[in-house]
């Protein structure tokens, strides 16, 4: 029984190292091109150790069974942890070789940001940051670092952008109902076709096709050519890791930030919506509810963060580039920063109802099957909605027969209470993992230099995966109680909560599971 609970869970661990592994080992790449040969060592040595890992599991567990939704979940959960640890080797092992030569390599001189990187936890936080797609980041000065974590900064966003086990399941092509089971562990539901694996191939070719055109439309727009690789790849898969210190806001250009905008937006909006559109039915635009709430979202929100900034800023037109830039940034979760700067223009001196304001759309997210964070917007819908349907009822008869529209489904009596309550459910533990952080940081952060406001700003900024700051996360600022507490909130964030604790629960109640 243990072994039928542990094995599929093993087997496709080991295939999402494997692939891991080939990810690490393509990225020597960067190193020969920019003659950066210390790093080597370190990117081969993560490729090495983590596929000897995945290789050894996936064929221990060759013969396992086709995961079921409980086998899915906490393959999810595990899936990303493990990843995510691995995935912070080439952090530690390029920084160690850095910060202590041999006497036979040549290395740059080490800088704050090369220094944090070889505390294990900081390489954790930034693994972690990366993948999950959120961008908070121990770097100090992203523009110091070598060219080869600058990579893997953003290829750790751009991959968790779809998601790891999308990507497994890309890779191996296994069809049947166990893809379908990975595919909805990462908190999709949606496919474009009836095949799961033609659906992820599907994503990935559109992802692909955004991210050149990112690409393209940021170096036509003025970007150096490095600069516009990584952050057309951050920018799609809405993670806002940058290769210049200051975000965005160092290049003080509105052209970048308005060819950034329909960038962030586009990763915000589901895959099938893109794939209707690149069809050729621009109908699928305005049909898809999501689609319409994002856009409602998007432009009442930003009023209301405009007339929240105005105060600080010289005239109208400032605070509307200003507002909405971070609105759009906030609310797809990219996480790219252009209110930078002294006071009164950056984030950390925003008025107090700004700060607030902009919680909101990092709580919410974007759209299910976009490569957004935070609870989504089907959710939003789903609650005002139920809310809606459950005050009206008390205005019919008893024997009335009420429907809830959602979209172009119609749920019954029995329906609508169980879709509504999956959603209050959700809501609700998001919330509580929210408020755990917010007094985590209450305690050990002097009230002095962090007030509440920007606390809870930067806890939802990290559980919603969205990577604004307004100062409090940093090497030295944040100590490594929040730096966990955070971890745990990019975790949870990305994944939804549910596989985290089915996953908890397995490990300290083994016979429950069967039970």
């Amino acid at each position: 029984m243990t072994r039928d609970y542990v094995a599929p869970v093993g087997r496709d661990l080991g295939w999402m190292l494997r692939v891991l592994s080939g990810v690490v080992f393509v990225s020597i790449l960067i190193p020969l091109v920019w003659q950066e040969y210390y790093a080597i060592p370190g990117l081969a040595i993560t490729s090495i150790v983590t596929f000897a890992l995945g290789w050894g599991l996936s064929t221990r567990f060759a013969d396992a069974d086709t995961p079921n939704k409980l086998h899915g979940l906490m393959i999810a959960a595990t899936g990303w942890f493990t990843i995510t640890i691995f995935g912070s080797l080439p952090f530690l092992t390029i920084s160690w070789i850095v910060t202590n030569p041999p006497a036979i390599m040549v290395t740059p001189p080490p800088s704050s940001s090369i220094e944090a990187l070889a505390n294990p936890l900081n390489a954790l936080f930034e693994s972690m940051s990366g993948f999950t797609g959120t961008g908070l980041t121990m770097v100090t000065n992203e523009g110091a670092l070598p060219h080869t974590l600058q990579w893997w900064r953003s290829l750790t966003e751009w991959i968790g952008g779809v998601g790891v086990i999308v990507l497994t399941t890309a890779v191996l092509a296994r069809p049947g109902s166990g893809s379908l089971t990975l595919y909805k562990s990462e908190a999709r539901s949606q496919k474009i076709h009836p095949s799961i694996v033609s659906t992820v191939r599907t994503i990935w070719w559109i992802y692909v096709f955004f991210t050149s055109l990112s690409i393209l439309l940021l170096w036509l727009a003025g970007l150096p050519l490095w600069h516009a690789i990584n952050h057309g790849m951050t920018a799609i898969s809405t993670g806002g890791f940058a290769v210049i210190n200051g975000s965005i806001g160092a290049y003080n250009d509105p052209l970048i930030e308005v060819v950034l905008l329909p960038i962030m937006i586009a990763g915000g909006i589901a895959f099938p919506v893109h794939y209707l559109v690149l069809q050729g039915d621009l109908d699928g635009l305005y049909d898809d509810l999501q689609t319409r709430w994002f856009a409602a979202v998007l432009f009442i929100g930003t009023i209301f963060l405009y007339l929240g900034v105005l105060p600080a800023y010289d005239g109208a037109a400032e605070a509307l580039r200003y507002s909405g830039f971070q609105f759009v940034s906030a609310v797809t979760a990219t996480g790219f920063q252009t209110a930078t700067g002294p006071a009164p223009r950056s984030l950390s001196a925003w008025p107090t109802v700004a700060l607030l304001i902009m919680v909101f759309p990092m709580i919410i997210g974007a759209a299910a099957g976009s490569t957004a964070g935070g609870i989504k917007i089907i959710r939003l819908a789903m609650l005002i909605k139920g809310i809606r349907f459950r005050i009206l009822s008390a205005f019919y008869p008893g024997s009335a027969v009420r429907r809830l529209q959602f979209d172009d489904r119609i749920l019954d009596k029995e329906e609508a209470p169980r879709e509504v309550g999956e959603a209050v459910i959700i809501s609700f533990l998001w919330l509580v993992f929210l408020t755990m952080s917010v007094f985590t940081l209450i305690l050990i952060l002097p009230s002095d230099a962090y007030p509440l406001e920007m606390i809870l700003f930067e806890v939802a900024s990290a559980q919603g995966n969205v990577g604004l700051s307004t100062g409090i996360t940093g090497p030295e600022s944040l100590p490594a109680t929040g730096k966990i507490a955070f971890i745990m909130n990019m975790w949870i964030g990305r994944l939804e909560i549910v596989p985290i604790l089915l996953t908890f629960r397995a490990l300290f109640s083994w016979r429950s599971i069967y039970e």
